[in-house]
């Protein structure tokens, strides 16, 4: 799990650009590693392989513990949510990585007060091509994940944060792709269109990750506690081996998995959802009944639907 946060200012409450301050009193660990963002209000855990949710979580809270200490070693506070409640009135942008300046260049004012924040969740597969089609099958579920994320409230959307990714060419639920082949030629075309800086962005809600052997959950806002991270990645990796067993997924249109995006981000658990299959609205609590229902039999294979439905109650 990649965990972003937030430096704040603890008397004004905006957004600190003292991430490379914060960085420098950090060392990697088994656990953890600690790593920039393009805003240097930002900064990012990322734990290593777990094979519990429950291990998981322990490398969570000592990251965050420890991410804490070195930020109120410098003055600063670190918070965990999607957009900031005070932005920064500095420039943010850090362009000390060569790959950081072609994003500016590219995006230009889109990414210059970008201070948003996600919880992305990996679950490892055994290949690519199984991978892509576990993302055909997770696009119906993507929404119901941000929406249970939901934690950067802003002019009356719950989630502010997809609202100013959703200004990112391509992002949402990823299309439909028919091979590894067509994944790889969809990503190029973009590339080569000018729309991608290169073949490892992307902005979609679940992709094949570049580095490492997994598919990459990009649904959710950043986890205002532990336990939301938790939930989060029980949910992905039950989403995931329930794919992996099922058939050809039932189609959904690509308006409609748009719809539920921007109804998700509106209301978040507190209001309608899109239902994909439906094409209509219903409430964001049956889509997340429904999603529980689909991946039951993974979690109970896993021992972890009681704790899911714990940290769900902890959330509704």
């Amino acid at each position: 799990m990649e965990e972003e946060f937030l430096l704040v200012d603890t008397a004004s409450g905006r957004t600190s650009v003292r991430a490379d301050a914060v960085l420098a009193r950090l060392q990697d660990t088994d656990l953890t590693k600690f790593h920039a963002e393009l805003a240097a209000t930002q900064v990012e855990a990322a734990s290593g392989p777990c094979t519990t949710v429950a291990e998981l979580g322990q490398a969570l809270q000592q990251a965050r513990a420890t991410l804490a200490k070195a930020a109120e070693e410098i003055g600063v506070g670190l918070v965990s949510r999607g957009t900031p409640a005070k932005p920064s009135l500095q420039p943010i942008v850090r362009l000390t990585n060569p790959r950081f300046h072609r994003i500016l260049d590219a995006y230009a004012g889109v990414v210059e007060h970008y201070e948003a924040c996600g919880c992305h969740v990996h679950v490892g597969v055994p290949d690519r091509e199984t991978g892509v089609r576990i993302l055909n099958h997770l696009r119906p579920w993507l929404p119901t994940l941000l929406a249970l994320s939901a934690n950067s409230p802003d002019n009356g959307y719950a989630s502010w944060r997809m609202v100013e990714q959703s200004r990112f060419p391509g992002s949402g639920v990823p299309p439909t792709f028919t091979s590894v082949a067509d994944y790889d030629a969809h990503v190029a075309r973009m590339v080569a269109s000018g729309t991608l800086v290169d073949r490892t962005q992307s902005f979609w809600l679940a992709r094949l990750s570049s580095k490492w052997p997994t598919v990459e959950f990009r649904a959710a806002d950043a986890a205002a506690t532990v336990e939301d991270a938790m939930l989060q990645a029980a949910l992905s990796r039950a989403l995931v081996h329930t794919a992996a067993l099922d058939d050809e997924p039932r189609p959904v249109r690509d308006d409609v998995c748009a719809a539920a995006v921007w109804a998700a981000s509106r209301y978040g658990l507190d209001g309608a959802a899109v239902d994909p299959w439906r094409e209509c609205r219903v409430p964001a609590t049956a889509m997340l009944d429904r999603l529980l229902e689909h991946v039951t039999p993974a979690l109970s294979e896993r021992g972890e639907l009681a704790l899911v439905h714990d940290l769900v109650g902890q959330r509704v």
